[in-house]
């Protein structure tokens, strides 16, 4: 009786399986939709507040303001809707214990690693730079004396797109990390939003101090140029606590059991 090899697939190969997977189970959730509602809601609404709140004020002398702000306005509170999708992602898995049939379906933990970190991030930073996008449109019809070029577009989406992308990765590591909901949410919004403007605001150095050492602060440069720091600090703020927050994440994933 001659025995049959059976060739295992490629790592390209489950990967694609495992990332169909996921955008599979990604659109057919509930949650998904109120959080894109939530995110279109916050991000176009805000955009479209801070424009008419221009268009109110007095004329300036000098080049007219670029429309873009609308949409990093509204992205610097909308984007969390987004991060709470990516982050749910991982840790209702936990929270139903569906962890361990996708374990079984997709033993290759590195892999699936993969495909969970690409597939919401790339969902949440598609749809809130489009949405930005669609704030900077209509803050041209709130306020007429704004500007839309193709350089200041180009400059702005592509900021927004790295707050989005780094942030996504945060909380997926922090929910793969954490493995709960409510721990890894409160995480995220006390290094993005809470702590950056809270800590400088006690009046104490070295409090301000440690509040731009946080990822918010890099996410609050990046969009709206505040505080003060440069660009290479902002990236190396967004590219460490992203990658730290993955490598705990991955870690927990790999070492740790489902349970």
């Amino acid at each position: 009786m001659t025995a049959v090899a059976v060739q295992e697939p490629g790592t390209l190969a489950v990967f694609t399986r495992a990332a169909a997977a996921e955008w599979l189970r990604l659109r057919t959730v509930r949650t998904t939709w109120w959080c894109l509602l939530a995110a279109a809601v916050t991000i176009v609404g805000l955009g479209v507040i801070a424009a008419a709140d221009d268009a109110q004020g007095p004329v300036g002398p000098g080049n007219p303001l670029p429309s873009t702000f609308a949409g990093e306005y509204g992205v610097m509170l909308g984007q969390f809707a987004l991060l709470v999708l990516a982050l749910l992602a991982v840790t209702q898995e936990y929270a139903t214990g569906a962890i361990g049939p996708t374990l079984q379906w997709t033993p290759r933990r590195g892999v699936l690693l993969a495909a969970r970190v690409a597939v919401p991030a790339v969902v949440a930073t598609v749809v809130g730079v489009s949405l930005a996008l669609i704030a900077d449109v209509l803050a041209l019809l709130v306020d007429p004396d704004l500007t839309l070029s193709l350089a200041d577009a180009a400059d702005s989406l592509a900021r927004i797109a790295a707050v989005l992308v780094a942030g996504s990765v945060l909380a997926v590591g922090l929910g793969f990390f954490l493995r709960s909901t409510a721990g890894a949410l409160a995480t995220v919004f006390l290094l993005q939003l809470v702590l950056p403007f809270l800590l400088p605001a006690f009046g104490v150095q070295w409090m301000a101090d440690l509040g731009e050492l946080l990822p918010g602060s890099g996410a609050i440069w990046t969009l709206l140029r505040e505080p003060e720091m440069t660009a290479t600090q902002a990236t190396a703020l967004l590219v460490g606590w992203s990658g730290v927050a993955l490598a705990a994440g991955g870690w927990s994933l790999l070492r740790r059991d489902a349970g």
